[in-house]
Order: C-alpha cells, then sequence, then structure tokens
C-alpha cells in the first residue's frame, strides 16, 4: 500500500513535467497558430484583436501561468480551429481509441504468448524457425502496409468486412459513453454491436499482427530462459508433469517481462495509431493530436498529451501491481 500511495503521489508531479515540455515545446518550435486565419482575415487590427483574445500577445511566463492555472482548475482550453472545448473534443475521440487498443492487445497477446509459448517448447524445430520467421516479419513489415493488404483482400476482394470507418452506414445506436460496444449492450442494440465488431475487426489485426512479433520473441526467449532454471529441473526430478511444469512453475515466471511488454505496448497505443486510424478512417486520438499538431492547435495538442501521459502512467502503474501479484518475492521486500 506504501509503495501504491507513493506511486500516485508522483503522478501528479509526472503529469505537470509532461504539461511544461508540451507547452514549451509548441511555443519554441516555429510556426504560427494563426496561419489559417491570417489567410482569411485581410484587416490586420482584426488578426490582432484574435490573438490578443486567445493571449498569444502576453509573455511567454504570463502564458504559461494562464495555462497552468486552467490546468489546475479542470480546464483544458478551446480547440483555435473548430472552438469546441478540448475535453468534449477528447470525450469524443478517446474512446475510440481505447477499444482499438484493448481489440488489438487480445490479439497481440493471444497470437504472440501462444506461439512463443510453442517456440519454445519446440526448440530447433521446423514449428519453432516457422514461428520465428514470422515474428521477423511481422516486426519488419510497417502497420501501414500490413492495413493495405488486411483492406485490399479482406474488404475489396472477400468483401468480408467494411474497408474503414466506426460503424456502419445507417446503423443507429444511442450514445451513452461514447464506447459503442458498452452502449450497444446497454442498449441492447446488437446491430450496432456487431457492426461495430465488423469495423474494428481489420484495424486492430493490423496492430495486433505488427505488436504480436514483439511479444512472441519475448515470450519465447523469457521461456527459454525460465526452462532451464534450477526449481525446473527440481520440477521434474520430482516427477511433475510436463504439463504443470510449463504452465504452472515455467509460464508464471516468465510472464513477467512480457506483462512489462503488454503494459509499454498498450500506454502507446492509447496515444492513437496514428498511420492505422488514417488508412481506416478512424475517429481517434492518432488522427486529433496529427490534426492538432499540423495546425498548430496549442489547446488540443496540450490537452490530448496530458490525457494520454496519465494513462500512460496508470498503465505502468498497474503492470507493477501485477508484478506484485505475481511475484512473491517483491512482496516479501
Amino acid at each position: 500500500m506504501r509503495y501504491l500511495i507513493y506511486r500516485i503521489l508522483w503522478l501528479p508531479v509526472v503529469l505537470w513535467a509532461v504539461a511544461t515540455l508540451t507547452f514549451l515545446v509548441l511555443r519554441l518550435v516555429p510556426g504560427d497558430p494563426m496561419g489559417q486565419v491570417a489567410t482569411l482575415i485581410v484587416d490586420q487590427g482584426q488578426l490582432e484583436r484574435i490573438r490578443a483574445e486567445w493571449g498569444l500577445t502576453q509573455p511567454l511566463w504570463q502564458q504559461y501561468l494562464a495555462f497552468l492555472g486552467n490546468l489546475v482548475s479542470g480546464s483544458l482550453g478551446v480547440s483555435m480551429a473548430s472552438g469546441v472545448p478540448v475535453s468534449t473534443l477528447l470525450l469524443q475521440k478517446m474512446p475510440p481509441t481505447i477499444e482499438l487498443a484493448i481489440f488489438s492487445m487480445v490479439i497481440a497477446t493471444a497470437v504472440g504468448v501462444t506461439t512463443g509459448i510453442i517456440s519454445a517448447t519446440t526448440q530447433r524445430r521446423s514449428v519453432d524457425i516457422t514461428a520465428r520467421m514470422l515474428a521477423v516479419l511481422g516486426l519488419s513489415i510497417p502497420w501501414f502496409w500490413i492495413a493495405i493488404m488486411l483492406i485490399f483482400i479482406f474488404a475489396v476482394q472477400l468483401r468480408w468486412f467494411p474497408v474503414g470507418g466506426r460503424v456502419g452506414v445507417g446503423v443507429q445506436y444511442t450514445t451513452i459513453t461514447n464506447f459503442i460496444f458498452l452502449d450497444a449492450m446497454l442498449t441492447g442494440n446488437w446491430d450496432a454491436f456487431f457492426s461495430a465488431l465488423r469495423h474494428i475487426t481489420l484495424p486492430a489485426l493490423a496492430i495486433g499482427l505488427t505488436t504480436a512479433g514483439f511479444i512472441m520473441r519475448m515470450t519465447r526467449s523469457s521461456m527459454l530462459e525460465v526452462m532451464h532454471r534450477e526449481y525446473i529441473r527440481a520440477a521434474r526430478a520430482r516427477g511433475l508433469h510436463n504439463r504443470s511444469i510449463l504452465w504452472v512453475h515455467a509460464l508464471r515466471n516468465a510472464m513477467l517481462p512480457v506483462i512489462t511488454l503488454l503494459g509499454l505496448q498498450f500506454g502507446a497505443l492509447l496515444g492513437g495509431a496514428v498511420i492505422t486510424e488514417l488508412v481506416f478512417s478512424w475517429p481517434g486520438m492518432g488522427r486529433m493530436l496529427l490534426d492538432g499538431i499540423l495546425r498548430r492547435d496549442y489547446a488540443v495538442v496540450q490537452g490530448a498529451v496530458i490525457l494520454v501521459a496519465f494513462f500512460y502512467v496508470v498503465v505502468n502503474l498497474v503492470v507493477d501491481v501485477f508484478y506484485h501479484m505475481l511475484d512473491p518475492r517483491l512482496r516479501e521486500r
């Protein structure tokens, strides 16, 4: 409990550091957030008034203090491009990204851990060699190429899945949390549920198959290391069944570094898989963050980065808690 409280107390410090760094980088990098507005305004006086309204004419330290004041009060500001509060935009864009990250990690974990275990238990055989070759391909091939191939094969040629989007055209559903699967189950709208499932399958596969290569290699190397430990030899000497040795003794200890990798990958996906979201027209955080950077929309970029950093820290905290659950040596410390 002390460790958990210590980590939670560090959370505001990490978010402050991320917020400060993001604030400084956005304002020190060359570019003008009013560039698009300036092309539509002829009157220089009107442009200066707009700059003053957004606080862009103030010294940098005053802008920073105003930014911190709004952040402490819970306000992330208003988008310069759309005039919509950033909190509203995040509530719209974060749920699709979380859903895509969860589905992708389920696929990556199922494929990566399973093939890693099979590869470790069939070392130097044809199955092991094939699994390692597939893992290298998964690590080498970029997401966008896999995404395009999945669209070409399963959407264009076979017509099993839609090309893009989050839900089918004409499918009606009631928005409660903006998590479409949860909303569909709460309202009993199974048409929307299965339509969303068909739409999320290809982007989740594109991300999951790539990530599975990392997980497979980590699982395989960790399993091989654990299988040569003394307690595994002692378990064999006591006459335990190979299945019991594998699943009870070896896998539990081998999963510690794999859990770390899963946490890091999941935290990275919460920032939005930009390329995949662009290819599949997925309305997530990645596209919003990219548009905010290109438009120099300070409030959008700052709010998105702070939220992603928050989720990243929380995910790492959950990973550390799992470490304590799986490894009794850490609890003894």
